[in-house]
């Protein structure tokens, strides 16, 4: 349509999305994630056996199960035994076709915001703290428990290596625009993992990825701008290519009204 849009495009938007290609190219990138075991609807619903077998020789309990492709922590389940393993498979095999079964740590959860284009940069680094067991759909949205706190309470160190971690995982899918990328902190041993990356992140004042911002001293105004000015920026690089395959080699230009 070339319409200008904020966030990323379609590439990275698809392996934003979905947990089991996002962590096989955070692997290849040599980025840090949870031991994992993927699986389909159909062999949980044919061998659900074999699936809770291939993750107790893995890694075990606790674990938890999660549909491949969908957000706000829907159909994620924790498991600390056989039956409740094979309950979260089915959950999740209500969800998608695909499944994810990921090693459970004692973590604290952390998430920082990256904003830019070719050359992002990360915000400071904030730490949730869920109102339940792990921050599921209702600690996310029903829960009053759940609280947060800007900045994290990290050394200084490990904050620069969140950071540093979070845009490589932004290039490594090849974002755009805006992401916030959520760690688990293991509080045992003290390394990070990377949990996700998300494309659109919640976009509120009060959301997490505005507060990081808010407290890397960019206001929800001057984000809100500067997503918009990414957009532009994205949105001409595109042209560039679009020229060398248009039979006049003319770079078109947004309607300011429809980008805006």
């Amino acid at each position: 349509a070339e319409i200008p849009y904020v966030g990323s495009g379609v590439l990275g938007s698809a392996v934003g999305m979905d947990k089991i290609v996002m962590k096989k190219l955070f692997q290849q990138a040599g980025l840090p994630v949870l031991p994992y075991v993927e699986t389909t609807r159909r062999e949980v619903l044919a061998c659900p056996e074999a699936v809770v077998a291939r993750v107790e020789t893995e890694f075990g309990y606790p674990a938890f199960t999660k549909p491949a492709n969908l957000g706000s922590s829907v159909g994620i389940s924790k498991a600390h035994d056989r039956g409740e393993l094979l309950a979260g498979l089915r959950d999740a095999a209500r969800y998608d076709r695909r499944i994810l079964v990921e090693r459970g740590v004692d973590a604290r959860e952390i998430e920082v915001g990256v904003l830019g284009n070719d050359a992002p940069s990360a915000s400071v680094v904030g730490e949730v703290l869920p109102g339940r067991e792990f921050y599921d759909y209702v600690a996310k949205y029903g829960d009053a428990g759940s609280r947060t706190i800007i900045p994290a309470e990290l050394t200084p160190e490990l904050a620069e290596e969140v950071r540093c971690l979070a845009v490589r995982a932004f290039e490594t899918l090849d974002m755009a625009g805006m992401a916030r990328v959520d760690f688990l902190l293991d509080r045992e041993s003290g390394r990070l993992f990377l949990n996700e990356a998300n494309s659109i992140p919640g976009f509120t004042e009060i959301s997490m990825y505005a507060k990081l911002w808010q407290a890397s001293v960019v206001p929800f105004p001057d984000l809100v701008r500067r997503l918009v000015d990414l957009a532009m920026e994205r949105f001409e690089e595109r042209q560039l290519s679009l020229a060398a395959v248009r039979p006049n080699g003319v770079l078109g230009s947004p309607d300011p009204e429809s980008a805006r």
